[in-house]
């Protein structure tokens, strides 16, 4: 057990993303909880998908689920209503009604003038 795995509260939120019949029968050798443990194991620790623990599925299996999820959008749909859920909870409006963008200020001159450099004289030119 990692820190890193899901409890079983959790599960049962978001289960429903990623489990889905496809019509062919239950043919997986690893359960959808375990190939995403996977994913967080990975996310959480920031350690390289080949370097993944030999508790979780072999790494390749964990990395193309993820790459199948991620394509498909299920991520960003579960991430959305998990923020969603919580901002009802928490007795806000689901949507954010405003934003805050913070960035360093970037100090500019009002001379722009072109310059370049000259290899062969060694020396600022124009």
């Amino acid at each position: 057990m990692y820190a890193s795995d899901l409890r079983d509260e959790d599960w049962e939120r978001i289960r429903h993303y990623f489990e889905y019949e496809n019509g062919y029968g239950n043919r997986a050798i690893h359960t959808r909880r375990s190939l995403i443990n996977g994913i967080l194991y990975v996310v959480k620790t920031g350690c390289q998908w080949r370097m993944l623990p030999k508790d979780f599925p072999p790494w390749k299996t964990v990395y193309g689920y993820f790459r199948r999820q991620s394509q498909l959008g299920i991520w960003e749909k579960m991430l959305k209503e998990l923020v969603k859920t919580r901002r009802l909870r928490a007795g806000r409006n689901e949507h954010p009604s405003m934003l805050i963008i913070d960035a360093q200020s970037v100090k500019t001159t009002g001379k722009g003038e072109q310059r370049g450099f000259d290899g062969g004289k060694k020396n600022q030119g124009s």
